[in-house]
């Protein structure tokens, strides 16, 4: 009787069946699948498609030459054109680029199979979790299609309960970095298109009923009181309570959970240490539903605006920040506790309190991160440059990044911005686009504040999006893409909001160690110039409350092709990329060291 019921319990969750992105990963009970994978390289997707394109996973009874079955020779002459286990391997996760010289430029389609056993204790669930794979993933467990997914820098998950098996397991997803124009981002970057599995891969054990999401942040308007919510999964007619502990706040609340699954609350708080780039104090929190406890560290803080003043606590705090790329030293796609601490670290010795993640939401380790540093985040999805605004399924696509960028990290004490776009160009097609983006973060988190990094081209900050934007930024390059750096501080910039103003992008490039005039463009000497100048100008600008120049560290881009200067890199890092630092960082560090003075912050 007890293997019939145990059997009925598997069977009820459907194969791949999606429950919603599960939250805080990294605090609940996995597995990692980290590791060496096996790869195929299939550039006309043999493995996918017939030779008269009929797509195998479409077949109730896929054929042997479908990779994804895993399928092998069951005598010496029978056909079978491929073998994982004989293929090359690569390390998981990963890009293909940086450790395959052969795929350094490749953009199409990669397979990848990794084996594994496990033991399912009996009532439990499983998921697979992915924490990005650019761009598309078409996932398989065990020859059983799990799903398919869009979108290289967030994550998904589906559940495998009744798929796992004690042993022999395998793992197939097809990857595919191919740029489309519909796509978000679109055709054109700058940046590397990293193709793979670029972040963990995971097996989550959880109960037949568990806590599969919640909110616990301060309540907007009011610094007393701690408000949110929790979400359960498959929540069962017996199972109505859920509790909240924080003991450092002498917080033991207890509350009950409707019958949507969903607990509202809200819970006054005494004497609460703010999270503060100067204090980034992070509390314990523990949920507790049906005997399991899920913990957390969760700092709490209030980010607000006042006319043109950002308010952090309720005190005016100047943003001294950076622009960071998602890059390992190695010039690979970063993933690790490692590369996020290298490049935070930097940040905090060029004299930061904010960084700006650009242009896509990043690894989660480096929100974790900067959340022990004490360092402010600005969190952005692709909308870049010069997407399909008219397209409603690349608007789909923008939100659904969007909602799981801000289902992952809306506990995060360090997100201070939700960004919606980079330097798109001006329409009304765009126009709509960007603002039902900014409409949905606030369905979703009302708490931060949002931005867009504008195109101004004139020294007038008039983008109509401005209207429903928090803090109005821009991207300017006086100096590298035109403009005069010698009377720089004659320029005059007004803004048509009384807002706060961010110049999040400014720079030029240098190869670092190439020395010459300030006159001479690539030297390190034309790139502190440039800095000089540029603040000088920037000092001026009305409502100014923030700075991300671009960039931290040199970055690998195809569209950088000048031999023996760019080499495929952009340089307008202030670092290179192997760690030198130019003549323009310590510029810039100064102008924060007298920036933290006049905030005392």
């Amino acid at each position: 009787m007890k293997k019939i019921l145990t059997l009925l319990f598997l069977t009820s969750f459907a194969i791949g069946q999606s429950q919603g992105l599960i939250s805080n990963v990294p605090n609940r009970n996995t597995t990692s699948l980290n590791g060496v994978w096996n790869y195929i390289i299939d550039p006309y997707q043999t493995g996918f498609y017939s030779f008269h394109l009929d797509q195998y996973d479409k077949s109730e009874k896929p054929a042997k030459g479908a990779f994804f079955t895993n399928y092998h020779a069951q005598n010496k002459q029978e056909l079978v054109e491929y073998d994982f286990d004989k293929s090359p391997t690569i390390n998981i996760p990963g890009d293909w680029n940086s450790q395959v010289t052969e795929l350094k430029y490749y953009e199409g389609n990669v397979w990848f199979k990794k084996s594994f056993d496990y033991n399912l204790v009996a009532n439990k669930r499983l998921f697979l979790y992915l924490g990005a794979i650019n761009y598309k993933a078409d996932v398989y467990l065990n020859g059983k299609k799990l799903g398919t997914h869009e979108g290289g820098f967030t994550p998904f998950n589906y559940e495998v309960t009744s798929i796992v098996k004690p042993t022999g397991n395998y793992l197939v997803i097809k990857v595919d970095n191919t740029r489309h124009k519909e796509d978000v981002p679109t055709v054109n970057t700058d940046w590397w298109n990293y193709g793979g599995i670029t972040r963990d891969v995971t097996l989550i054990e959880e109960e037949a009923s568990f806590v599969e999401d919640y909110t616990i942040q301060l309540k907007k308007g009011n610094a007393n009181v701690i408000s949110g919510f929790i979400k359960i999964n498959n929540l069962e007619a017996t199972q109505n309570n859920a509790s909240i502990s924080i003991p450092e706040l002498k917080i033991n609340y207890k509350g009950k959970i409707g019958a949507d699954g969903i607990l509202n609350f809200e819970i006054p708080a005494k004497k609460i240490s703010y999270w503060s780039p100067e204090n980034p104090k992070l509390y314990d929190v523990t949920i507790d539903f049906n005997g399991k406890k899920l913990n957390d560290q969760i700092g709490f803080r209030t980010i607000e605006t006042k006319e043109d003043q950002i308010l952090l606590n309720g005190k005016p705090v100047f943003l001294r920040g950076i622009s960071i790329h998602e890059e390992n030293a190695k010039g690979g796609r970063a993933n690790s506790q490692e590369d996020a601490l290298r490049l935070l670290n930097w940040a905090k010795e060029l004299g930061c309190n904010y960084v700006r993640l650009a242009h896509y939401p990043h690894n989660e380790n480096m929100v974790r991160e900067a959340d022990k540093l004490g360092l402010m985040v600005w969190e952005e999805i692709p909308v870049y440059w010069t997407v399909e605004f008219k397209n409603e399924n690349t608007y789909k696509n923008a939100q659904d990044q969007l909602t799981a960028a801000i289902t992952r990290d809306k506990n995060r004490a360090s997100i201070v911005i939700w960004s919606m776009a980079n330097e798109t160009p001006i329409s009304e097609a765009r126009n709509t686009f960007i603002k039902n983006l900014a409409s949905h973060t606030r369905s979703l988190d009302n708490t931060r504040l949002i931005s867009a990094a504008l195109l101004t081209k004139k020294e007038t900050i008039d983008d109509p999006i401005g209207e429903v934007l928090d803090v109005v930024a821009f991207n300017q390059y006086l100096g590298w893409y035109g403009g005069n750096l010698e009377d720089a501080e004659k320029i005059t910039w007004k803004s048509k909001y009384n807002k706060p103003v961010f110049v999040s992008e400014f720079g030029g490039d240098a190869k670092a160690g190439f020395h010459g005039e300030k006159n001479e463009r690539w030297t390190e000497e034309y790139q502190e110039y440039l800095y000089i100048q540029n603040l000088k100008m920037i000092e001026k600008i009305p409502h100014l409350s923030g700075t991300s120049p671009w960039i931290l560290v040199d970055f690998r881009s195809p569209k950088r092709l000048l031999p023996g200067i760019q080499d495929g890199y952009n340089r307008k890092g202030l670092i290179s990329n192997d760690g030198e630092k130019k003549k323009a960082f310590y510029i810039m560090q100064d102008w924060y060291a007298k920036k933290k003075k006049e905030y005392q912050n």
